[in-house]
């Protein structure tokens, strides 16, 4: 192991540590992503390894969860060939289905967006069929390592062009290692695209019917200017909601739907937002200075799932934020009795801009329109980057 490596790690555990002695947990994430051959897939492989290798030397519990990127450890020109391809099966389907598929569940809905593959893709070489197995043994080994460390892995999601390809591995795993009532593998769906509700439903239906615990990450989306940008430039429908407000409509019914399900049967939801709204309930944030009440407006998050009877104790519901952003909703929680987690990305400064820039571009884009949520948020964004180039050295 690298000394620059091993430095982050020691901040990354020292972090950890801090926020298990305030009531919070880590979700530690390397934050890696867009891999461009097998070679820098493997290295990154073997970093997220070592990351999930390292929950062994804290306290039991203070991880919630170790983040996958699919396209740090899969060459992203072949994860565009795979999402192609899935999209020309669903439309078109074949006589002969595509050979290299795995057994999955639903990865698109009738009211998807399919403009991405506007003619018929060819199918896959056998370099690169080789390359696809090469990434399927990438994910086993990571999946079975978080098996044998009792820590559950939470695969993030990505932009459009290459979500399908994204969700194509991640419900693969699910079928392979998601078993009794807890899932060791969770998805994540994205609020802001308009066909978030209808995929959600119909993937845990079908799991449902497998008799699988299933697990999703309910995020609003972190692609809004280049998702629009890419529709616009090829004259059709943009994939993203129209306004704000119906995005925080629709991660509040996906919100909804998922406690629901939960609460009577198995599976696991983590909300992750920084929007005031969705998280609170009718909660007392208390911070060393001041007493700040939220009155429940209707039946958001954490009130429905109070009224439910899910607590910090039924591994069923998370909340989530990005270190060093809404402290005051996450500590407001955790007094409420929930189960609340920061997001912990770290890795090389230069490689991991691009995903820092993107939290800011979408909390600036999403936030509630309460004067809170804007002042509240606007401090915290001054304050995230410092945090976290602390974190990632």
């Amino acid at each position: 192991m690298n000394i620059s490596l091993l430095g982050r790690i020691l901040v990354r555990l020292r972090t950890v540590k801090k926020l298990w002695e305030s009531g919070l947990r880590g979700m530690l994430d390397y934050g890696l992503e867009h891999a461009v051959d097998n070679e820098s897939c493997d290295k990154n492989a073997q970093q997220v390894l070592k990351t999930v290798e390292s929950t062994q030397f804290l306290p039991p519990s203070s991880v919630s969860f170790v983040v996958v990127k699919i396209t740090a450890i899969f060459p992203v020109s072949l994860l565009k060939r795979v999402s192609g391809l899935l999209r020309r099966e669903y439309k078109n389907p074949s006589s002969y289905p595509l050979q290299w598929m795995r057994k999955t569940l639903p990865i698109f809905a009738e009211c998807s967006a399919f403009y991405h593959t506007l003619q018929k893709p060819s199918p896959l070489t056998t370099t690169e069929e080789h390359d696809l197995e090469l990434a399927h043994k990438r994910l086993t080994t990571i999946c079975d390592k978080a098996l044998e460390s009792n820590v559950p892995v939470v695969i993030d999601a990505e932009d459009t062009s290459i979500q399908p390809g994204i969700d194509y591995f991640t419900y693969w795993a699910t079928v392979k290692y998601n078993k009794g009532t807890k899932p060791l593998v969770y998805g994540t769906v994205q609020a802001y695209l308009k066909d978030a509700g209808q995929r959600l439903f119909e993937t845990k239906t079908a799991a449902d019917k497998m008799g699988l615990p299933v697990g999703f990450k309910l995020v609003r989306g972190a692609y809004l200017s280049s998702e629009r940008k890419l529709a616009h430039s090829l004259g059709v429908e943009s994939p993203i909601h129209n306004s704000i407000n119906d995005t925080h409509h629709c991660f509040n019914e996906c919100a909804s739907y998922m406690l629901d399900e939960v609460s009577s049967g198995p599976g696991g939801l983590i909300l992750a937002t920084h929007n005031l709204e969705s998280g609170k309930g009718t909660l007392i944030m208390k911070t060393e200075d001041e007493n700040i009440i939220f009155r429940k407006r209707g039946k958001m998050a954490a009130g429905k799932a109070r009224d439910l009877g899910i607590g910090k104790d039924s591994d069923k519901l998370e909340f989530a934020s990005l270190y060093g952003m809404a402290d005051a909703m996450s500590f407001g929680l955790r007094n409420a009795g929930f189960g609340v987690s920061k997001y912990l990305p770290f890795g090389p400064v230069s490689e991991i801009m691009p995903y820092l820039l993107r939290r800011a571009e979408e909390n600036k884009g999403l936030l509630s329109s309460s004067n809170l949520d804007k002042h509240l948020m606007m401090k915290e964004l001054k304050e995230e980057s410092e945090c976290l180039c602390f974190m990632i050295g």
